[in-house]
């Protein structure tokens, strides 16, 4: 590389760096550590594998929270399988549930007679993972199941079965591992509750 061209880049991504503004770290509790989420999803995926030896397997994420649990899950499921999104929301920019569920983007893969998974980072009142099943069932797969990172009673508002769960949490708005307030934290590697929003 010529030198010069190379000193201009370096003096650039130092002025850049320099420039960057660093994260605000909101008011938080540590709820969930990085060594018990990945001893989880290490468990949960060895249950999966059992379960589904032998089937037809696709994994559908709901996005956007389920992204990294996902992620880390179907790595740890020793399976041939298959995966999709859909997207759906029911809390846009609040911090509670408006009850009202918007789908923005569909799965693309056909999923007649095939073993459904579906993996959500968080069930809170029900009304999401309910709709999603109804939406899928449909059109006719195989099985429908659902794996879900939390499991989170306090506001239910509809009885859902879940197969999988990660943690069991009472209560507060949780933020981190992808869940987030308002499209922000999801990238952090940890699980906590938020104490201000």
């Amino acid at each position: 590389m010529n030198p010069e061209i190379h000193r201009k880049k370096t003096t650039f991504f130092k002025k850049n760096r320099q420039q960057q503004p660093s994260l605000k770290m909101p008011n938080r509790k540590l709820i969930i550590s990085r060594k018990d989420i990945a001893g989880r999803v290490r468990e949960l995926g060895a249950i999966i594998t059992r379960d589904y030896a032998g089937s037809n397997l696709l994994v559908i994420g709901a996005l956007n929270g389920a992204f990294i649990f996902m992620a880390d899950l179907i790595r740890e499921i020793k399976l041939d399988l298959r995966i999709d999104f859909i997207r759906v929301a029911s809390y846009g920019m609040s911090t509670t549930s408006c009850g009202e569920i918007r789908f923005s983007k569909d799965v693309e893969l056909d999923i007649k007679d095939k073993d459904i998974l579906i993996v959500e980072d968080i069930v809170d009142t029900g009304l999401t993972i309910a709709s999603l099943h109804k939406y899928l069932n449909d059109r006719d797969p195989k099985s429908i199941r659902t794996c879900a990172l939390i499991n989170k009673k306090e506001r239910r508002e509809v009885e859902v079965v879940l197969n999988y769960v990660g943690f069991e949490v009472e209560e507060g708005f949780l933020i981190g591992y992808g869940l987030d307030c308002r499209e922000q934290y999801r990238q952090f590697g940890e699980i906590y509750h938020l104490i201000d929003s």
